[in-house]
């Protein structure tokens, strides 16, 4: 039945509710950033459907709590989220192996690795998984006046470098353009 699935904003209610983020349809409609009519008109469709229900608390006051229903939509849900995330890391770190690939083939074998987030670590692991012959891997905090390496920028408030440019790869941006049928890592 389609009309029990929960669409994108009524699964943000429920989420929201779930995490007494809100204290009343008022905050509720600010947190969401909807009318206060739109979001009274969610609420109605969340109690028709189960997933949430009412509880008046006094004359003018009530509190929205999640419905055992509402509790598994929200956790099926975050189940399919977190294995669709999983799902595009794995996509991520395929582009990133072909460009990492694609750049030991052309002879790159010292790597400097400018930035400390977890994409950072992801591409140091994918660096010393393959153990390919004679790759050098360090991680730097900033960039280098002239690099005896290939930097690799791993962050996205990197600006471009100075001297030397021609020795940096901006992951972030090479992932973004990595194209299924091949890649050419283009050095800056």
């Amino acid at each position: 039945m389609p009309n029990k699935l929960l669409n994108e904003r009524e699964f943000e209610l429920v989420n929201i509710v779930g995490a007494r983020l809100a204290a009343n349809q008022r905050d509720l409609s600010r947190h969401m950033n909807l009318s206060l009519g739109m979001t009274n008109m969610l609420l109605r469709r969340l109690v028709t459907k189960g997933y949430i229900r009412i509880k008046q608390l006094d004359r003018r006051k009530v509190e929205y709590l999640l419905t055992p229903k509402g509790f598994a939509e929200k956790m099926r849900k975050s189940v399919k989220y977190t294995l669709n995330t999983i799902n595009s890391i794995g996509l991520i770190k395929k582009q990133l192996l072909d460009i990492l690939e694609s750049l030991y083939t052309k002879g790159h074998r010292k790597f400097y690795i400018l930035g400390d987030s977890d994409f950072a670590q992801l591409v140091e692991s994918s660096l010393v998984q393959f153990q390919w012959v004679g790759v050098e891997v360090k991680r730097i905090k900033s960039q280098l006046e002239n690099p005896d390496g290939l930097v690799l920028i791993c962050r996205e408030d990197e600006d471009s470098p100075g001297s030397g440019g021609e020795r940096y790869v901006d992951l972030i941006k090479e992932l973004a353009s990595h194209k299924n049928n091949g890649f050419a890592a283009v050095e800056r």
